[in-house]
């Protein structure tokens, strides 16, 4: 690390909008990339202010000019996912216009994923390539002593005579001990946990009024699956080291809801269990619940660690199932077999702990057998508590790289610009599928979702605020009946979100009765609405995307 100075510089670093409404949402998950980046500048002695638009009302622009107008900022700092660019645009180009002239840093999987795309096209001074703690702080330096900016590695900019520099890639941070806990209270994670409801807290509802803290306790990941993105080698923090930041944390937040972010997280078996042990003596210092969920790989799942992951407040367990063939989980790279994932999904919902995970169709080797070969399984034994996707080509990833060299992806920028926001795009990677066997199974996914996954209708609904509900529900698996406090509903006649029963712990849909009708029915015409679907969502999205740039 740089030796702690007082700096000159003042920087603001911005909170993106995870919407394209220019009203207050806090539904989100915080990013602890800038939270990391905000800490290490404070700690560093740099005066850092922090601007999150998602606690705000109004355009970009103005929100962006109010701020600016408040001090001359030397840098602005913004970072974002790969596919958030339309807000990335507008935050910059706000920056930018700002009479003041700061200095924009941009860093995030946006600029490390495609560093020179992304640079020409949004032009700011300076991209920070993969994980940005060591670099910024460097870059910050550099600048202020006026020296040679190739010496610092991971980053992207022009020089005197405006030529593109790339320099060498940084090896990411080795002691994440050594790292301070993410700036929370700059971004104004108090005011976020205050708006959090239990319907839209998607793996914690379980609980009313859920406080979730995210948490990181390791980074990248040992294994190299084609759809994924990750940067480095797998690394892992100290058991007291995070038990540090928890035990300072959950107290001062009353956090009652512990999301821990790491991609696999129980890799080492005995830094595993010590956690356990540790979360459970903290749970025995709070007068509240502290119920936690990690991302499991399916390796390794016993009836021993399930009463260990209960016993310690585990409520809910992220898997990557992904595909039930076997042929298509060796091309995908994922190191398991269909009979661990079988495993893993009947052990965990035995313990009464509920399950997060998804198939995902579309692998370059998929074929219409090894789709329904999953697709049936997931109709006999998921009972519902498994999503079905289908795979999302993010840039970086080995089948975004797949895409581009076949032609199915032509231009990289207007991908990420238009297309890859959709979240729902299914695009026909495959080698050996046709775009009408793709056509189809996206049909009988429908299909299967209607009639396999559990519907829930209110008993009795008591609006208790503004938009804000408790409800009276039965769960359609085990029949209990149970109350959930503190429901966000934005239209009373037409609604639904995932639930998760309380007794049994399975998944279910909360619906209206025309939310259900128009679900049930909505495959049964596919053939037909399927082309007008896709125009309207696209020009729906084109539409929000214009009048967002309108607006700001």
């Amino acid at each position: 690390m740089i030796s702690k100075t007082i700096s000159p510089y003042k920087i603001l670093i911005i909170m993106p909008r995870y919407n394209l409404g220019n009203k207050k949402n806090y539904q989100y998950n915080f990013p602890l990339g800038l939270g990391y980046i905000s800490a290490i500048l404070k700690k560093e002695g740099y005066a850092v202010d922090c601007l999150n638009l998602n606690h705000l009302d109004g355009s970009i622009t103005d929100l962006v000019k109010i701020e600016l107008n408040k001090k001359n900022y030397d840098f602005v700092g913004v970072g974002n996912t790969a596919l958030e660019y339309v807000v990335t645009e507008s935050i910059i180009r706000a920056v930018r216009e700002h009479k003041s002239k700061p200095k924009i840093i941009l860093g995030g999987a946006i600029i490390t994923t495609q560093p020179a795309i992304i640079f020409n096209d949004l032009k700011p001074d300076f991209g920070i390539i993969g994980e940005g703690e060591e670099t910024i702080l460097e870059l910050l330096e550099c600048l202020k002593k006026e020296k040679d900016l190739k010496k610092v590695n991971g980053i992207i900019y022009r020089d005197k005579n405006k030529k593109r520099i790339i320099t060498p890639k940084r090896n990411p941070p080795e002691d994440l001990d050594s790292l301070p806990i993410p700036d929370f209270e700059g971004f104004g994670f108090e005011e976020q946990l205050k708006h959090s409801y239990t319907n839209t807290a998607y793996l914690f509802n379980a609980s009313d009024f859920p406080r979730v803290y995210p948490i990181l306790c390791s980074r990248s990941c040992p294994f190299q699956c084609t759809f994924c993105y990750h940067e480095g080698k797998y690394r892992a923090r100290s058991i007291d080291n995070i038990m540090e930041e928890l035990n300072l944390m959950v107290k001062k937040y009353k956090i009652n809801s512990l999301m821990i972010y790491d991609d696999c997280f129980a890799i080492d078996e005995k830094r595993f269990k010590e956690f356990c042990k540790r979360i459970k003596e903290l749970r025995a210092q709070l007068s509240w619940n502290l119920i936690w969920t990690p991302q499991l790989t399916v390796k390794g799942i016993n009836d021993n660690l399930m009463k260990l992951l209960k016993e310690a407040g585990c409520e809910v367990i992220s898997y990557g199932f992904e595909s039930y063939s076997p042929i298509v989980l060796k091309s995908m790279g994922k190191p398991i077999t269909p009979e661990e994932i079988d495993n893993a999904l009947r052990t965990t919902l035995k313990y009464k702990i509920g399950v997060q995970a998804n198939f995902i169709f579309g692998d370059i080797a998929e074929t219409k057998r090894t789709a329904y070969e999953t697709l049936n399984y997931w109709k006999n034994n998921a009972g519902g508590q498994v999503s079905l996707r289908f795979i999302q080509p993010y840039p970086g990833s080995k089948i975004y790289q797949h895409c581009l060299k076949k032609g199915i992806i032509k231009n990289e920028l207007n991908f990420v610009k238009n297309l890859g926001g959709y979240g729902d795009l299914v695009l026909n990677m495959t080698d050996k599928m046709t775009d009408e066997d793709i056509f189809q199974l996206k049909k009988d996914i429908l299909t299967a979702t209607s009639k396999y996954c559990r519907f829930a209708k209110p008993i009795k609904i008591k609006k208790i605020g503004e938009k804000v509900y408790n409800l009276e529900l039965r769960c359609p698996y085990c029949k209990k009946e149970m109350i959930y406090k503190n429901c966000f509903i934005d239209n009373i006649l037409y609604y639904g979100s995932f639930l998760m029963c309380r007794n049994c712990r399975k998944r279910f849909f909360l619906v209206t009765s025309l939310k259900r009708l128009v679900f049930e029915h909505y495959y049964k015409f596919y053939n037909a609405v399927k082309k007008i679907r896709m125009l309207q969502v696209r020009f729906t999205s084109i539409l929000k995307k214009i009048k967002f740039k309108l607006l700001n």
